[in-house]
């Protein structure tokens, strides 16, 4: 194998898939990069895969001797970052799986694996294919993402549980603590009965990534091709691939959660209360509170929704906002981790807060905008 590509292209495609790259590896091979060069096309495949995420891009390269090899990742990664902008030349003509890169300023040598050992990509069979407008499943990541659990042991609850409908996609995320529902519209109309998948949040963020780095071209919206199946998902934008196996299980009727009407409203301008819930956070997350618990004092008669932290023998905290309100006066406490995320990923320039009373689920939507639906549970207050 040989070939001759650009540093910048080599290095950001690196990059991209080294994401699938796992920390622990159960086999030694899987913490390498699988490098394929193709002659027919003149271009170079990079792939990861952690039995788990695969990613797989490609780059173009003069290909003077088509093969492949795998390489370790963070090896190759180190040093193709680090080299000067130019031509680089890798071949492994030594053999031993061998290869040696060589640049304008130097030559490297680094020791692989047979390319053989490298597990192949899952395949979708008998799953069909639906183009998804880009933008619309960038919106409905990164209005749900941060709702997912951390916790993989979780199992559904570390995932997206997306709905693919004719007209539109629904993306529902939640921890046990909290959820985001996002409904965006599709820029065509899909041929397809409703689809439904649950995807590791890992891979949807891997994928909002990948959307966010790709510029579309004039006047053309940005589509991506899903293949989806019970057991695996495949999306694919231009020349990268990301495959990811689902979540089995049954994802929870989350529905249920969001109540029918509310009693309390309350709007405000979205980036005045982040900021004011910033600067009493720092109370709130002192190591030696149990709670990083912010209390929400919604005043009607003044038209006023106060923050404020107490925050034991250290010191207390108050800030105000003006607001809109209709209702009862209520005295309401929330994790200010979770407030804050909510806030932070909701695009637009204000904010309702919904509410019945203080032990009852609280939703937060845009005025106007994106279908976003956001829930939080309130922390019950002591007297």
């Amino acid at each position: 194998m040989k070939f001759v590509c650009k540093q910048s292209d080599l290095n950001s495609n690196l990059s991209l898939v080294s994401r699938a790259v796992p920390s622990r590896p159960s086999q030694p091979i899987l913490s390498n990069v699988l490098l394929t060069a193709n002659e027919e096309d003149q271009r170079l495949e990079i792939t990861a895969f952690d039995l788990s995420l695969g990613l797989k891009t490609s780059v173009s390269a003069r290909i003077e001797e088509a093969g492949s090899i795998t390489i370790p990742a963070k090896l190759l990664n180190d040093i193709i970052s680090r080299l000067p902008p130019g031509e680089i030349i890798l071949d492994d003509s030594q053999g031993e799986e061998i290869i040696t890169l060589t640049c304008q300023t130097g030559s490297y040598q680094m020791r692989g694996l047979n390319s053989e050992e490298f597990p192949e990509l899952p395949k979708v069979e008998e799953a069909k294919t639906v183009d998804l407008s880009a933008e619309a499943l960038l919106e409905g990541l990164r209005g749900s993402l941060f709702a997912a659990s951390n916790d993989e042991t979780k199992q559904v609850l570390a995932g997206i549980h997306l709905i693919v409908r004719s007209e539109s996609m629904e993306f529902a995320a939640t921890d046990g603590h909290r959820l985001a529902v996002v409904e965006t519209i599709n820029e065509k109309e899909i041929d397809t009965e409703d689809l439904q998948v649950t995807v590791p949040a890992k891979a949807l963020r891997e994928l909002e990534r990948t959307i966010a780095s790709v510029q579309p071209e004039k006047d053309e919206p940005l589509m991506v091709k899903a293949y989806l199946e019970p057991g695996q998902a495949v999306f694919e934008l231009g020349d990268r691939r990301l495959t990811s196996r689902t979540l089995e299980g049954q994802y929870p009727d989350y529905r249920l959660l969001i109540p029918e009407s509310f009693e309390i409203l309350v709007s405000v301008e979205r980036r005045e209360l982040i900021s004011a819930l910033e600067r009493i956070a720092i109370l709130a997350n002192q190591k030696s509170q149990k709670t990083d618990l912010v209390k929400f004092n919604i005043d009607s008669e003044a038209q006023v929704l106060s923050l404020s932290v107490e925050a034991q023998d250290i010191g207390s905290g108050r800030e105000s906002i003006q607001a809109q309100i209709s209702g009862e006066s209520l005295e309401i406490a929330f994790n200010v981790k979770y407030a804050m995320d909510s806030l932070k990923n909701i695009p637009n320039d204000n904010v309702t807060i919904k509410l019945n009373s203080a032990t009852t689920p609280v939703i937060l939507v845009p005025l106007g905008g994106t279908n976003i639906t956001h829930l939080l549970m309130p922390i019950q207050l002591r007297n």
